[in-house]
Protein backbone atom coordinates (compact mmCIF):
# COMPACT_ATOMS: atom_id res chain seq x y z
CA UNK A 1 0.00 0.00 0.00
CA UNK A 2 1.61 3.51 -1.36
CA UNK A 3 1.48 6.88 0.40
CA UNK A 4 2.29 8.68 -3.15
CA UNK A 5 -1.02 11.05 -2.43
CA UNK A 6 0.22 12.21 0.74
CA UNK A 7 2.94 15.27 1.39
CA UNK A 8 4.09 13.09 4.33
CA UNK A 9 6.57 14.35 6.58
CA UNK A 10 8.66 12.77 8.56
CA UNK A 11 8.50 13.31 12.28
CA UNK A 12 12.03 13.14 14.27
CA UNK A 13 14.26 16.12 13.40
CA UNK A 14 14.44 19.26 16.04
CA UNK A 15 17.82 20.26 17.47
CA UNK A 16 18.82 18.73 21.12
CA UNK A 17 19.56 22.40 22.04
CA UNK A 18 15.72 23.36 21.39
CA UNK A 19 14.52 21.39 24.45
CA UNK A 20 13.44 23.26 26.88
CA UNK A 21 11.09 23.32 29.78
CA UNK A 22 8.76 26.22 29.29
CA UNK A 23 5.45 26.55 29.64
CA UNK A 24 3.24 24.82 27.24
CA UNK A 25 1.30 26.75 24.74
CA UNK A 26 -0.74 24.37 22.31
CA UNK A 27 0.29 20.89 22.27
CA UNK A 28 0.99 18.00 19.71
CA UNK A 29 -0.49 20.40 17.81
CA UNK A 30 -4.17 21.27 18.38
CA UNK A 31 -4.67 21.41 21.90
CA UNK A 32 -3.57 18.27 23.17
CA UNK A 33 -3.04 17.79 26.93
CA UNK A 34 -0.46 16.63 28.98
CA UNK A 35 -0.95 12.53 29.99
CA UNK A 36 1.24 12.43 33.26
CA UNK A 37 -0.70 9.41 33.94
CA UNK A 38 -2.47 6.40 31.86
CA UNK A 39 -0.61 6.23 28.39
CA UNK A 40 1.81 9.11 29.51
CA UNK A 41 3.68 6.66 32.29
CA UNK A 42 5.39 4.61 29.35
CA UNK A 43 6.95 6.94 26.74
CA UNK A 44 10.12 8.68 26.84
CA UNK A 45 12.30 10.77 24.71
CA UNK A 46 15.35 9.75 22.35
CA UNK A 47 17.94 11.59 21.91
CA UNK A 48 20.85 11.49 18.60
CA UNK A 49 23.81 12.32 18.38
CA UNK A 50 23.21 13.97 15.04
CA UNK A 51 20.74 16.39 16.30
CA UNK A 52 17.46 14.42 16.50
CA UNK A 53 14.44 13.38 18.66
CA UNK A 54 11.98 10.94 18.86
CA UNK A 55 9.38 9.33 21.30
CA UNK A 56 9.62 5.60 22.32
CA UNK A 57 7.74 3.47 24.38
CA UNK A 58 9.03 1.13 27.62
CA UNK A 59 7.74 -2.30 26.36
CA UNK A 60 10.28 -3.92 29.56
CA UNK A 61 11.77 -2.75 32.37
CA UNK A 62 15.27 -2.31 29.75
CA UNK A 63 13.90 -2.31 26.85
CA UNK A 64 12.17 0.54 24.44
CA UNK A 65 9.95 0.76 21.32
CA UNK A 66 10.34 3.65 17.96
CA UNK A 67 10.26 3.96 14.81
CA UNK A 68 12.80 2.46 12.61
CA UNK A 69 13.68 6.05 10.50
CA UNK A 70 14.39 7.43 14.22
CA UNK A 71 17.44 5.44 14.59
CA UNK A 72 20.23 5.90 12.00
CA UNK A 73 23.44 3.59 11.86
CA UNK A 74 26.70 5.31 12.98
CA UNK A 75 24.66 7.71 15.81
CA UNK A 76 24.57 7.05 19.88
CA UNK A 77 21.66 7.19 21.74
CA UNK A 78 20.25 8.28 24.78
CA UNK A 79 16.76 7.87 26.67
CA UNK A 80 15.84 11.39 28.76
CA UNK A 81 13.92 10.88 31.99
CA UNK A 82 12.92 14.18 33.83
CA UNK A 83 9.52 15.35 34.77
CA UNK A 84 8.63 19.72 34.12
CA UNK A 85 11.39 21.71 36.22
CA UNK A 86 13.55 18.87 36.70
CA UNK A 87 16.90 18.57 35.60
CA UNK A 88 17.18 16.35 32.65
CA UNK A 89 18.41 12.36 33.49
CA UNK A 90 20.43 10.78 30.43
CA UNK A 91 20.14 6.72 30.22
CA UNK A 92 22.74 5.47 27.40
CA UNK A 93 20.72 3.14 25.19
CA UNK A 94 23.41 0.04 24.67
CA UNK A 95 21.85 -1.85 21.62
CA UNK A 96 19.79 -0.78 18.91
CA UNK A 97 17.76 -3.45 16.41
CA UNK A 98 16.02 -2.16 13.10
CA UNK A 99 13.27 -4.64 11.77
CA UNK A 100 16.03 -6.26 8.96
CA UNK A 101 12.70 -5.08 6.27
CA UNK A 102 12.86 -1.62 7.08
CA UNK A 103 13.80 0.31 3.87
CA UNK A 104 14.26 4.71 4.28
CA UNK A 105 14.05 5.30 0.71
CA UNK A 106 10.74 3.48 0.39
CA UNK A 107 9.62 5.94 3.72
CA UNK A 108 11.11 8.83 2.13
CA UNK A 109 9.44 8.01 -1.18
CA UNK A 110 6.08 8.02 1.06
CA UNK A 111 5.67 3.78 0.56
CA UNK A 112 5.12 1.90 3.64
CA UNK A 113 7.88 -0.16 5.36
CA UNK A 114 8.59 -2.00 8.51
CA UNK A 115 9.24 1.77 10.61
CA UNK A 116 9.62 -0.13 14.00
CA UNK A 117 12.95 -0.56 16.12
CA UNK A 118 13.88 -2.07 19.80
CA UNK A 119 16.20 0.04 21.73
CA UNK A 120 18.25 -1.91 24.52
CA UNK A 121 18.90 0.50 28.09
CA UNK A 122 22.23 -0.13 29.97
CA UNK A 123 20.48 -0.40 33.07
CA UNK A 124 16.36 -0.43 33.63
CA UNK A 125 13.85 2.04 33.73
CA UNK A 126 12.65 3.96 37.15
CA UNK A 127 10.16 2.66 38.17
CA UNK A 128 7.74 5.92 37.95
CA UNK A 129 8.11 4.36 34.03
CA UNK A 130 5.60 1.56 33.29
CA UNK A 131 5.87 -0.95 30.70
CA UNK A 132 3.37 -0.91 28.05
CA UNK A 133 2.10 -4.27 26.48
CA UNK A 134 1.52 -4.61 22.22
CA UNK A 135 -1.18 -5.77 20.91
CA UNK A 136 -1.46 -9.53 19.71
CA UNK A 137 -0.91 -10.53 16.11
CA UNK A 138 -4.58 -10.77 15.05
CA UNK A 139 -5.22 -7.12 16.65
CA UNK A 140 -6.31 -4.95 13.56
CA UNK A 141 -8.39 -1.70 13.59
CA UNK A 142 -11.49 -0.39 11.72
CA UNK A 143 -12.62 2.88 10.16
CA UNK A 144 -13.86 4.50 13.57
CA UNK A 145 -12.20 3.37 15.71
CA UNK A 146 -9.88 5.50 18.22
CA UNK A 147 -6.52 5.39 19.29
CA UNK A 148 -4.69 7.51 21.46
CA UNK A 149 -1.26 8.85 20.45
CA UNK A 150 1.18 10.01 22.82
CA UNK A 151 4.63 12.31 22.23
CA UNK A 152 7.05 14.28 23.12
CA UNK A 153 6.80 16.48 20.13
CA UNK A 154 7.06 20.23 19.39
CA UNK A 155 3.38 21.97 20.56
CA UNK A 156 2.77 24.09 16.89
CA UNK A 157 3.47 23.80 13.07
CA UNK A 158 7.18 25.13 13.22
CA UNK A 159 7.93 25.37 16.28
CA UNK A 160 11.93 25.23 17.43
CA UNK A 161 11.41 24.06 20.61
CA UNK A 162 10.69 21.54 22.85
CA UNK A 163 8.94 21.71 26.43
CA UNK A 164 10.01 18.02 27.84
CA UNK A 165 5.91 17.19 28.05
CA UNK A 166 4.36 14.28 26.72
CA UNK A 167 0.64 15.04 25.68
CA UNK A 168 -1.73 12.71 24.30
CA UNK A 169 -4.59 12.80 21.75
CA UNK A 170 -7.35 10.34 20.93
CA UNK A 171 -7.86 10.34 16.71
CA UNK A 172 -10.25 8.20 14.78
CA UNK A 173 -8.96 5.64 12.15
CA UNK A 174 -9.69 6.63 8.66
CA UNK A 175 -9.00 5.08 4.89
CA UNK A 176 -8.48 1.50 4.03
CA UNK A 177 -6.86 0.28 7.18
CA UNK A 178 -4.37 -2.91 7.08
CA UNK A 179 -1.16 -4.41 8.19
CA UNK A 180 0.78 -1.80 6.28
CA UNK A 181 -0.59 1.52 7.84
CA UNK A 182 -2.93 2.93 9.49
CA UNK A 183 -3.81 6.85 9.14
CA UNK A 184 -5.55 8.72 12.06
CA UNK A 185 -7.17 12.27 12.12
CA UNK A 186 -9.39 14.19 14.54
CA UNK A 187 -12.58 13.25 14.86
CA UNK A 188 -13.79 16.83 14.95
CA UNK A 189 -11.41 18.32 11.85
CA UNK A 190 -11.41 15.06 9.77
CA UNK A 191 -8.20 16.32 8.34
CA UNK A 192 -9.77 18.98 6.30
CA UNK A 193 -8.58 21.85 8.74
CA UNK A 194 -5.90 22.07 11.20
CA UNK A 195 -6.05 19.82 14.47
CA UNK A 196 -5.18 17.18 16.41
CA UNK A 197 -2.25 15.25 15.52
CA UNK A 198 1.50 14.25 15.77
CA UNK A 199 4.39 16.74 14.54
CA UNK A 200 8.13 17.29 14.32
CA UNK A 201 9.26 14.64 18.02
CA UNK A 202 6.62 12.71 18.14
CA UNK A 203 7.98 9.70 15.50
CA UNK A 204 7.82 6.63 16.92
CA UNK A 205 5.46 7.72 19.38
CA UNK A 206 3.00 4.98 20.42
CA UNK A 207 -0.63 4.41 18.95
CA UNK A 208 -2.49 3.08 22.26
CA UNK A 209 -6.00 1.22 22.04
CA UNK A 210 -7.60 1.64 25.23
CA UNK A 211 -10.14 -1.59 26.28
CA UNK A 212 -11.83 -0.76 29.25
CA UNK A 213 -8.38 1.05 30.94
CA UNK A 214 -6.11 -1.58 29.42
CA UNK A 215 -3.59 0.19 26.92
CA UNK A 216 -1.96 -2.25 24.74
CA UNK A 217 0.46 -0.83 21.60
CA UNK A 218 -1.44 -1.27 18.09
CA UNK A 219 1.61 0.88 16.26
CA UNK A 220 3.87 3.45 16.13
CA UNK A 221 3.97 7.15 14.37
CA UNK A 222 5.81 7.35 11.45
CA UNK A 223 4.44 10.38 9.51
CA UNK A 224 1.82 12.91 9.46
CA UNK A 225 0.51 15.32 7.09
CA UNK A 226 -1.36 19.17 7.24
CA UNK A 227 -5.07 19.71 6.45
CA UNK A 228 -6.11 18.48 3.04
CA UNK A 229 -3.24 16.37 2.65
CA UNK A 230 -0.90 19.29 2.03
CA UNK A 231 2.63 18.99 3.85
CA UNK A 232 3.14 19.74 8.12
CA UNK A 233 0.85 18.66 10.77
CA UNK A 234 -2.56 18.82 12.12
CA UNK A 235 -4.24 16.81 9.37
CA UNK A 236 -3.56 12.81 9.22
CA UNK A 237 -1.25 10.84 11.73
CA UNK A 238 0.29 7.71 10.00
CA UNK A 239 0.97 4.74 12.13
CA UNK A 240 3.24 2.01 11.66
CA UNK A 241 1.04 -0.97 12.86
CA UNK A 242 2.47 -3.91 14.89
CA UNK A 243 0.36 -6.75 13.58
CA UNK A 244 2.58 -7.69 10.72
CA UNK A 245 6.27 -7.25 12.89
CA UNK A 246 4.97 -8.57 16.35
CA UNK A 247 6.87 -11.99 15.67
CA UNK A 248 10.38 -10.14 14.95
CA UNK A 249 9.57 -8.04 18.19
CA UNK A 250 8.90 -10.69 20.73
CA UNK A 251 11.81 -12.57 18.48
CA UNK A 252 14.53 -9.96 18.76
CA UNK A 253 13.29 -8.69 22.59
CA UNK A 254 14.25 -12.75 23.73
CA UNK A 255 17.44 -12.76 21.67
CA UNK A 256 18.86 -9.42 22.87
CA UNK A 257 17.97 -10.56 26.78
CA UNK A 258 14.91 -8.38 27.70
CA UNK A 259 11.97 -11.00 26.64
CA UNK A 260 8.49 -9.32 26.74
CA UNK A 261 5.87 -10.43 29.77
CA UNK A 262 2.77 -12.49 28.26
Amino acid sequence: MTLKRLSARILRWIPIAAIAAVAPAEAMVGGAQPAADGAGRSVVMILGSYGTVCTATAIARELLLTAAHCVQQGADYKLMGSKPGETPVLKTIARVERDPQFDLKRLFAHLATADVALLKLSEPLPASVLPARIGSDTEAVTIGDTLIVAGYGVTMRGADRLDGIVRSATLMVTGQSGPLQIRLFDPDTQGKAAGLGACTGDSGAPAFRDTNGSLTIIGVVSWSTGPNLTGGCGGLTGITPLQRYRAWIVDTARAIGSPLEP
